[in-house]
């Protein structure tokens, strides 16, 4: 899965077989240092596993330490227009940037970069970024994908003839086929380590599933080592969209995998309901991995539960309820709790045993 080269940045390794990193940015402004830790535990609760910070102007200096020194989450600088501001946040401590060839072109600025990165021992971000591309790029290919590519491949021409490898590539468009031809692309010809998104993706449910859907189509091809899912709203919802993603494609198992049937006319329960009785039941701190099924009635609903860790289907009385794959017990939809604790219990307990 993923690029054959890698990098490492605090510890986690990024592409050479490593798994998918899940990322987020921060929405809370720099100048605001305590209000950017607040936002960086929350996204490390969630189980963020980089967070790129705004870093547009080298009088927040003091801010971008302040947050390197203290967030429990690995930070990368994201720079734009001007070199300096890139040499100023590895100065500062952090051992990522970003950088966007669509606007970082001084070749003598971007020396002085790799000088900064190699003395800290930092990791270089190519971004190209559809909304940023130059005319220069954009004149130059046939269409924008294309575009993409040929600044970031101009920028790690750059950053290799100065003897640099420690690369992450990325490129991203709010088009859904562009980004994916983009990235077909680049990991054909590169063995980086590749970080994907679709950017500016919007909000709520459609920006989920704009993310989701180029996501699932690179990730489904090996093509991906980290990603961000760029939402317009708070940043934990990104990480969870992002979990959800790799969760459905079976890459990474962080949190409860719920299965539920979608319920028709033959439902014995109310389906959703059912769903929000059984999450109200799960401690907070459930261990990653855990499937449990929610199904209306008897046709496919007992084969289903029955495959998951703790499964329940509906029936004319009630319920029935499966763990790991046999009938354990039934009842009425009140006794629920009654039933479902302690086979939740016994089975968080088996899980911590085999430790």
């Amino acid at each position: 899965m993923g690029s054959s080269k890698f990098v490492n940045i605090c510890g986690a390794q990024f592409g050479g077989g490593a798994p998918v990193r899940v990322e987020s940015m921060l929405k809370t402004p720099l100048d605001n240092a305590d209000g950017c830790i607040a936002e960086l535990d929350a996204l490390r609760q969630s189980g963020c596993e980089l967070a790129r910070v705004a870093f547009p102007d080298e009088r927040c200096k003091a801010d971008l330490k302040y947050i390197a020194e203290k967030s429990g989450v690995p930070v990368m600088a994201d720079i734009h227009f001007n070199h300096k501001f890139a040499v100023a946040a590895l100065d500062c401590g952090v051992t990522s940037i970003r950088i966007n060839p669509g606007n970082m072109t001084n070749r003598d600025g971007l020396a002085s970069v790799i000088s900064a990165a190699k003395a800290n021992g930092a990791v270089i971000r190519i971004g190209a970024n559809g909304g940023s591309l130059g005319s220069r790029h954009t004149a130059s290919y046939e269409d924008r994908a294309s575009a993409l590519v040929g600044a970031v491949e101009e920028q790690v021409r750059q950053l290799t003839d100065m003897n640099f490898q420690d690369i992450i590539i990325s490129a991203k468009s709010s088009s859904v086929p562009e980004t994916v031809r983009a990235n077909f692309m680049l990991s054909a010809k590169y063995p980086f380590p590749l970080h994907i998104g679709i950017t500016e993706a919007g909000g709520g449910m459609e920006g989920a599933v704009k993310s989701a859907s180029g996501l699932a189509v690179l990730l489904s091809q090996g093509i991906g080592d980290s990603v961000r899912v760029s939402l317009t709203g708070d940043s934990v919802s990104e990480v969870r969209v992002a979990y959800a993603v790799l969760r459905s494609l079976e890459l990474r198992k962080r949190g409860v995998n719920m299965i539920s049937c979608p319920g028709c006319g033959r439902r014995r329960v109310d389906v959703g309901a059912l769903c929000e009785r059984v999450k109200a039941i799960l401690p907070v701190d459930m261990p990653d991995g855990v499937t449990i099924a929610v199904m209306g009635c008897e046709v496919n609903g007992p084969r289903e539960a029955a495959a998951a860790d703790i499964g329940i289907a509906g029936t004319k009385s009630g319920f029935i309820l499966f763990k790991d794959g046999n009938s354990a017990a039934s009842g009425e939809i009140g006794e629920l709790e009654k039933v479902f604790s302690p086979c939740l219990r016994d089975l968080l307990a088996k899980r911590v045993s085999r430790r």
